[in-house]
């Protein structure tokens, strides 16, 4: 494979949300969390659906379940590498996608989630599948200011 291939084998998503980074790292580590965003618009991932086990050689299972004819869509994943709250990195075991996420802690309390991930199949890399994942992330921003205005009214993030 020549480096072009190799670079369009890569995709990056890069997203700034209005939650500080411990909350936003936790919100990618429990289950309870992943089930209000996980997934592009007009697909939910059930809480029994999910399956997080965040340490080196741990379990990242998830089915996606279409909203509309309940078509599943699993995701099975083993974790490389976990620094909390800073990295998290998993390895899809159909796929061999690997995806690196950091967390960046920004000045104003805000944090900047930068997704590369490597080794992706061309069907993920088609533009329609890239604006489903940019979905996925609006969809966790709303979680995330969900949140804040729970706690804003006296319940814990």
């Amino acid at each position: 494979m020549n480096d072009e291939a190799a670079e369009a084998a890569e995709l990056t998503y890069v997203r700034v949300f209005d939650a500080p980074r411990e909350l936003v790292f936790r919100c990618m580590t429990e289950p309870e969390r992943l089930t209000h965003f996980w997934g592009p618009l007009g697909v939910s991932t059930p809480l029994e659906n999910i399956t997080v086990d965040p340490r080196p050689g741990g379990a990242f299972e998830t089915v996606m379940v279409n909203d509309g004819d309940g078509s599943q869509y699993p995701m099975r994943a083993r974790y490389v590498e976990i620094v909390a709250p800073e990295l998290l990195a998993w390895v899809d075991t159909d796929t061999g996608t690997t995806t690196t996420t950091t967390f960046a802690a920004l000045d104003d309390g805000r944090t900047e989630v930068r997704i590369r991930q490597a080794n992706v199949p061309a069907a993920f890399r088609d533009p329609a599948a890239r604006a489903g994942f940019a979905t996925s992330l609006d969809r966790f921003a709303g979680y995330l200011q969900s949140l804040a205005s729970t706690h804003h009214r006296g319940a814990p993030p």
